[in-house]
């Protein structure tokens, strides 16, 4: 059996090559955009939207891959209710930031391995307390860090780091995009000895 990892994620990659055992890269084939608009339309909580978006992405590479074991996951931002995903332009993470500047929010990290036909997934919430910010300071992070591809425009394996007072987390690699505890545990469930090429 392969590892598949159904993102095109650079961070994620890194994460699973923590893992020590052999994986592909593969571009899922769920439309992301379509499925969060209706999920949003039919008033979905952010947990229901990140754990469907992250299913999603497992499922629509399903039958390609179907003796192999395949790991996903989606991310987003629950601040009071209101989802921040990726910002996409710099203004938008400055608007983001500010937003969250000096309150606490949830990050919400949806991960689902796919093997032997069964669906396993983890729920994993991370309760973050932003610093009281200038925005000024905060024009500057997002200058520095560019973080227009990360959920809630905070790049945490990066300079993001320092935008926080707090952080309460069971698993800190889930804040970086997947819970590598949870993975390997599960992993190990499946058969695999980890470190082994």
């Amino acid at each position: 059996m392969k590892i598949i990892l159904a993102s095109t994620s650079k961070y994620r990659a890194l994460l699973v090559a923590k893992l020590g055992l052999p994986f592909e890269t593969v571009k899922p084939l769920a439309d992301e955009e379509i499925i969060k608009s209706l999920l949003m339309a039919e008033n979905a909580s952010p947990i229901q939207i990140a754990e469907t978006l992250s299913k999603q992405k497992g499922t629509s590479i399903q039958s390609l891959y179907p003796n192999d074991v395949i790991i996903c996951g989606d991310q987003l931002v629950n601040f009071h209710g209101k989802i921040l995903g990726k910002p996409g332009t710099k203004e938008k993470a400055v608007e983001q930031l500010m937003m969250m500047n000096n309150q606490f929010h949830e990050l919400v990290t949806s991960t689902t391995i796919i093997a032997d036909g069964k669906l396993h997934h983890n729920n994993n919430i991370t309760k973050m307390k932003m610093k009281n910010l200038t925005e000024a300071e905060i024009r500057a992070y997002v200058e520095l860090d560019n973080p227009i591809d990360c959920a809630g425009s905070i790049k945490i394996e990066s300079y993001g780091i320092t935008l926080f007072e707090k952080i309460e987390s069971t698993d800190f690699s889930a804040i970086q995009g997947l819970p590598l505890i949870w993975i390997s545990n599960t992993l190990k469930g499946l058969g695999y000895e980890l470190f082994k090429k």
